[in-house]
């Protein structure tokens, strides 16, 4: 009997550590993500980071610097035109998302509000990813000019036009408003795709947003740490209701 409880132990140890391990270089069940992570011979501007080991293809990459990409019909511009200088965090924020094969620990199904997978266009995606403090607060400088109508950008749109408009009675406002706290806007508007920390670049328990493909990707190491450990507690996940109308959740 020892011996039986010694094998099945042994047996759930395998499982567990197989597991932990198939997190740590995957694609999320997503609309534009591939099914498996590999190299691409090259990735277009912010994406290129990835091009050794990436979930996304060169021509999502070009998506993902379009004003209006064809990825989403999403529109920076819904307020005026947005600046360069925030426009690129939100490029390099769609070249994690889309790119990255280190999100695993975060990747969650995408629920409806009675509880079945919502398969639209895509099956899952990331929940309270730990995002480096640098990375927020930089994100947050950028933009706090920048001028916006939604706090939650995953939804409440009007989309009878084919790409997102404010709807009726919003305000443009500008982000500082919007999002008073680089936490705000951090974990905010994807609906806690990310969550803010103190954690800093190089520490190894948060995902960089940027990085220098040179010395390596640090965000493995990082997906490491939390597959072993468990990812932080959060609070419960966001359902996406059944009756939302935006294209972009």
């Amino acid at each position: 009997m020892a011996v039986r409880w010694a094998v099945l132990g042994l047996l759930a140890a395998c499982v567990a550590s197989a597991t932990k391990e198939s997190v740590l270089n995957m694609c999320m069940d997503a609309k534009h993500h591939k099914t498996k992570p590999g190299p691409e011979g090259a990735l277009h501007g912010q994406c290129a980071p990835w091009k050794d080991n990436a979930c996304c293809t060169a021509e999502t990459s070009k998506g993902a610097h379009q004003d209006q990409s064809y990825l989403y019909n999403f529109n920076w511009n819904h307020c005026g035109v947005m600046p360069d200088k925030c426009k690129q965090h939100f490029i390099q924020d769609t070249c994690l998302y889309e790119c990255s094969p280190n999100l695993g620990p975060w990747i969650d199904q995408v629920r409806g509000r009675w509880g079945w997978v919502d398969n639209s266009w895509r099956r899952e995606r990331i929940l309270n990813v730990p995002l480096c403090k640098e990375d927020c607060d930089l994100w947050w400088e950028a933009c706090k000019d920048a001028v916006t109508c939604r706090e939650n950008w995953h939804k409440g749109w009007n989309w009878t036009s084919g790409t997102n408009r404010c709807p009726r009675g919003s305000i443009c406002q500008p982000f500082k408003y919007v999002f008073p706290r680089p936490a705000d806007l951090c974990e905010k508007i994807w609906s806690n795709s990310y969550k803010y920390t103190t954690e800093h670049r190089g520490g190894g328990r948060c995902i960089q947003m940027w990085f220098d493909p040179a010395n390596g990707n640090p965000n493995v190491a990082v997906a490491k740490y939390y597959a072993q450990n468990g990812r932080d507690a959060s609070p419960a996940p966001w359902e996406l209701s059944g009756t939302e109308t935006s294209q972009f959740v």
